[in-house]
């Protein structure tokens, strides 16, 4: 009896052993991201671009071709862009405020790859801003103003000679001899620095992000083939 119970303690930790173990193979490649920001974008835009087409298809609905009457029209734009007062606004610092919908396909895209629309859409908006937030704060440099307005004279003063000289080419002069142009090489990378020290949360968020849409992007290319989707007329926003 004894001999009996041994040799099923060995059988069923054999078979614990055999279950834990399971059936062993090689583990599924990693994912390869693009190296290039260019490619990166791409493949975010196309992977998008299948989120929104098939978004609108489940709606019965098509970039592709003209549509059958102004009704049909917004209906398609709506579901595309969203309806009613736009949820999402943002106020930036050079006074121009910019508003998108949470709802329709191409939010709905955004939500699937970047997961937080509204943390997004502020990362987003601000990241793309910053090149005008720092021109817009260089303006405000005394040094620039002055040089701005040595610019306005020197160019006053070449009205006359207009008839004869393009005026691209007196606007050129001017730049130069008012010191805008050189100021304005020297000001410009400093004020984005500038700017992009104040904005370091949003970059980063934005950073964060991008990433994750990067590898749902992967995913949702590897499921839709380009040559499985729709090329001409498909929604690209």
């Amino acid at each position: 009896m004894r001999s009996l119970r041994t040799a099923c303690a060995a059988v069923a930790a054999l078979v614990l052993v055999g279950c834990a173990a399971g059936p062993s193979g090689p583990a599924p490649p990693a994912p390869v991201l693009p190296a290039a920001e260019r490619d990166q974008d791409a493949l975010i835009r196309y992977a998008q671009r299948v989120l929104v087409d098939g978004c609108l298809d489940r709606q019965g609905l098509a970039v592709a071709g003209e549509p059958s009457s102004p009704r049909e029209s917004r209906r398609l734009r709506d579901a595309l862009f969203g309806a009613g007062p736009t949820e999402l606004s943002l106020a930036l610092p050079t006074g121009h405020t910019v508003r998108a919908h949470t709802d329709g396909c191409l939010a709905a895209a955004r939500h699937a790859l970047y997961g937080d629309q509204r943390r997004w859409f502020r990362a987003e908006v601000t990241v793309n801003n910053l090149s005008a937030e720092a021109a817009a704060r260089m303006r405000a440099d005394p040094a620039h103003r002055a040089a701005r307005a040595r610019f306005a004279r020197c160019l006053d003063a070449a009205v006359p000679a207009r008839t004869s000289v393009p005026e691209k080419d007196a606007e050129q002069r001017c730049a130069r001899e008012s010191g805008l142009a050189p100021l304005e090489t020297r000001l410009r990378p400093v004020w984005l620095a500038e700017v992009r020290s104040l904005r370091r949360d949003q970059l980063t968020t934005h950073k964060r992000l991008h990433t994750r849409a990067l590898h749902r992007a992967v995913e949702i290319s590897a499921a839709h083939p380009k040559g499985n989707t729709r090329e001409k007329g498909s929604a690209s926003p």
